[in-house]
């Protein structure tokens, strides 16, 4: 599903000018395979990195500067509570959002996300254009 997932940023965001992962926690495995692929440096955020790679950021009182000329935000299994403040980020810097949310959750914060069924990625995506 991983595979899917970033085959999926990789073919729709290859030109993108930055690509955010908020949230990363230790599960790096995507953002490496996005700057591998991509080449491009990925920011991950966190509030509690576990990874020196790994940004420092509270999404619930987030430092834009960071988002600020990202093309694409995505967040792997937010925690319900964090997903209406990464749909603010998104939309204070004009990004498409992506969330992968737990296969027990669906995205009800907004009507304009669209379920994204990707080979065996599902997922929500939010575009801003």
């Amino acid at each position: 599903m991983w595979k899917d997932f970033s085959e999926y940023i990789i073919a729709n965001y290859g030109d993108a000018s930055l690509i955010v992962e908020v949230g990363v926690g230790g599960f790096l495995l995507v953002a490496l395979t996005l700057q591998e692929h991509l080449n491009m440096d990925i920011i991950m955020t966190d509030i509690k990195p576990y990874h020196s790679n790994v940004v420092i950021d509270d999404i619930t009182n987030p430092d834009l500067n960071i988002y600020e000329d990202a093309t694409l935000i995505y967040s792997i299994r937010p925690p319900e509570e964090l997903q209406k403040h990464i749909i603010m980020v998104s939309e204070s810097v004009g990004a498409d959002l992506i969330i992968k949310p737990l296969s027990t959750e669906f995205i009800n914060h907004n009507k304009n996300f669209k379920l994204i069924n990707y080979k065996k990625a599902i997922f929500y995506k939010k575009c801003i254009l």
